[in-house]
């Protein structure tokens, strides 16, 4: 009974499960952020921050841990998760996925920084960064910061468009690269955006 029990026989196995516990502590940060939005408990900017940010590390450690089955892994380790388990699958925070508007700010500092994340994806485009570690956190901004547009149209049909987008890069791994076809057409959508982005200003004049 007083027999100590180790997890571990080597360092190998020490990092494998320290990385484990990693992702399940991802994974109840998450879903008591998710709860906690649910609830009105945080902001919409500091659930945005927050999520991107748990999104992001657990990208991170499930590359080191080959990509988990999370309703596996919520199984064998006793995780009531479901809110969770839903984010991770989408890979973007709820704000972007039902496209909340954020109506607070300022226009004039939105439209600026709007433009700047148009131009910055589209460079990165055209320049051939096509792995999902470069494109995802630029187009993240983007989508957030058309999220937050609320002198937008209710049709501006691109944030779907663009959500969309996101969450494909999301079901990809951090190394992979988009092909010719899907480089092609992330151009062509972005052009089409940014391009009906600047008809929905003129219309506002």
């Amino acid at each position: 009974m007083d027999t100590e029990v180790k997890l571990f026989n080597s360092s190998t196995e020490r990092e494998r499960y320290e990385n484990l516990a990693d992702l399940y502590a991802i994974i109840v940060s998450l879903e008591n952020l998710e709860r906690s939005f649910i609830r009105d408990s945080v902001t919409q900017s500091e659930y945005t921050t927050e999520c991107s940010k748990l999104l992001s590390q657990y990208k991170t450690v499930s590359q080191i841990v080959n990509k988990p089955d999370l309703k596996e892994f919520a199984h064998t380790y006793k995780l009531s998760c479901a809110a969770a388990l839903h984010r991770l699958d989408v890979g973007v925070p709820s704000t972007i996925e039902h496209e909340t508007v954020d109506v607070s700010g300022n226009n004039v500092k939105h439209v600026a920084k709007i433009v700047q994340d148009f131009i910055t994806v589209l460079d990165a485009l055209n320049l051939n960064m096509l792995a999902v570690d470069k494109l995802h956190p630029l187009l993240t901004d983007l989508v957030k910061d058309l999220n937050s547009a609320s002198f937008l149209p209710a049709d501006y049909k691109w944030r779907s468009t663009l959500k969309d987008w996101l969450i494909t890069l999301n079901k990809m791994k951090a190394s992979d690269e988009l092909d010719a076809d899907q480089s092609r057409q992330l151009i062509f959508d972005l052009e089409k955006a940014y391009a009906d982005f600047h008809k929905a200003l003129d219309s506002k004049e």
